[in-house]
């Protein structure tokens, strides 16, 4: 089987999910430049230094106790993991990015958001996101792919 350009990217971002320990949602994401390499991945997790079998990885509960003040989300983690420029770039994400890595895919210069997954379109987050990608400029569209899966195996 032969895959094209944006189902190998999101491919790579949807193999990065697999490394989130997130139980309920793993989210990845690949950065590709102009020439069409990968500059970086990311992945939904814990801050460097912060074990993840200490911090809190629930939803309910006092917020303290749960994961979202302490989750850094797969779009910023690809943006802080790249060693050089992302201006021009295409950001491929398995979920719709929040209001706050819209943020940073902004000031980063990355002009184009592939998303798979727009599952929270209706919440305030989102929709500040699209706010925002669109006064900025940046395009962001969903995936496509006549492809129900694609198999990777050890097998060669």
């Amino acid at each position: 089987m032969i895959i094209n350009w944006d189902e190998y990217f999101m491919g790579v971002a949807l193999l990065s999910a697999k490394r989130s320990k997130d139980p309920s949602t793993r989210v990845g994401a690949c950065i590709v430049n102009e020439d069409r390499r990968i500059v970086a991945v990311g992945y939904n997790g814990m801050p460097q230094g912060c074990d993840d079998k200490v911090f809190p990885w629930g939803k309910v509960g006092k917020y303290l106790d749960q994961k979202y003040l302490y989750v850094v989300h797969a779009e910023l983690n690809a943006i802080l993991n790249a060693v050089t420029s992302l201006k021009n770039c295409v950001i491929y994400t398995s979920l719709f990015p929040c209001n706050e890595c819209c943020k940073a895919i902004i000031q980063s210069g990355i002009k184009k958001v592939v998303y798979m997954c727009d599952k929270y379109a209706d919440t305030d987050s989102v929709i500040a996101s699209k706010i925002m990608l669109k006064a900025a400029r940046v395009e962001y569209t969903q995936f496509e792919t006549d492809k129900s899966q694609v198999t990777i195996s050890y097998d060669i």
